[in-house]
């Protein structure tokens, strides 16, 4: 089969661990110890998020005295997939030496008239407490919202329109090489009228990019890959139940509680994947995913 994994953030960075090069590095060597158990029977498209690295290098930038301003986010984008790409890559290939494995800095065009540039909404960087997190707003121009107990930087997460390198993409998986791409969505870019592309400051969510990856590459199988062994239904809640075996408009009826929250996107993701002809997606735990991929664990999602 051919399979799409979206790896959460949870691969890299827990919550509230230092973001230092080695604690990352450990996590992408774990993680790669569950992909190969199913690049050794399936072919294998990995993409990942990057809200944690990329919000990082954004206050780097933004701190640097040496540039006249920041980098913007297209250009950061760019510069986590490469980082967080060369770490899956030299982890998978420790754990399958015999294997092809590529890292393709990767674009997704969006439109530039997209709403989400008016209403931003998209967590990046670490956490803060609520005071912290308005000072530095309003040191910064930041906008900021609430991520759980803390707060942290929002930016415009426009849709994903298309993947504008999925021609290298399919090409590489054809030939049996383990493709790294559309990491963090993928970076955000625009047509302009004149019909040239330009990056736009913007984060695309990777779960919405990783289902029309597996859409356009004619994937069999959607993984979203997180730290929770299934979706719950009444999350939060004393009544909190995991959801097993789902069709997608089940979970849309039940999913509209998570809109706001990070498993509203992963919802989102595994419905658009089967309702436009894939086999099947799930969500579950990262060190689950070969029993999510035989339909023992986490949430499975069929039309």
């Amino acid at each position: 089969m051919r399979i799409v994994a979206a790896l959460g953030g949870n691969a890299l960075l827990e919550r509230g661990e230092p973001p230092d090069s080695d604690v990352q590095e450990a996590r992408v060597a774990a993680a790669a110890g569950s992909l190969a158990r199913l690049a050794r029977e399936h072919q294998l498209i990995i993409s990942h998020g990057n809200g944690p690295q990329v919000g990082m290098l954004a206050i780097e930038s933004a701190a640097d005295p040496a540039l006249s301003h920041p980098y913007p986010f297209d250009t950061l984008g760019a510069q986590t997939q490469g980082m967080i790409g060369y770490w899956l890559v030299q982890a998978m290939q420790n754990v399958l030496p015999d294997r092809d494995v590529a890292c393709l800095i990767s674009r997704t065009l969006v439109r530039s008239d997209d709403p989400a540039f008016g209403s931003p909404a998209k967590f990046v960087g670490p956490v803060y407490p609520e005071a912290d997190a308005r000072r530095l707003a309003a040191a910064n121009g930041w906008t900021i919202g609430q991520d759980g107990a803390k707060w942290r930087r929002v930016v415009p997460s426009p849709e994903p329109a298309a993947l504008l390198d999925l021609a290298v993409i399919a090409g590489l998986a054809e030939r049996a090489t383990i493709v790294i791409c559309c990491g963090g969505g993928g970076i955000p870019v625009v047509r302009t009228p004149a019909g040239q592309l330009r990056g736009v400051e913007a984060v695309v969510d990777k779960d919405l990019t990783a289902a029309l990856l597996a859409q356009s590459v004619g994937a069999d199988v959607l993984l979203l890959l997180t730290d929770v062994p299934a979706v719950e239904a009444g999350f939060g809640t004393p009544a909190a139940r995991p959801i097993g075996r789902v069709t997608a408009a089940e979970l849309r009826r039940t999913g509209t509680a998570f809109a706001g929250g990070s498993m509203g996107p992963k919802i989102e993701a595994a419905c658009r994947f089967v309702e436009s002809g894939g086999r099947m997606a799930a969500i579950g735990r990262l060190g689950d995913a070969a029993a999510l991929l035989a339909g023992n664990a986490g949430t499975i999602v069929t039309s």
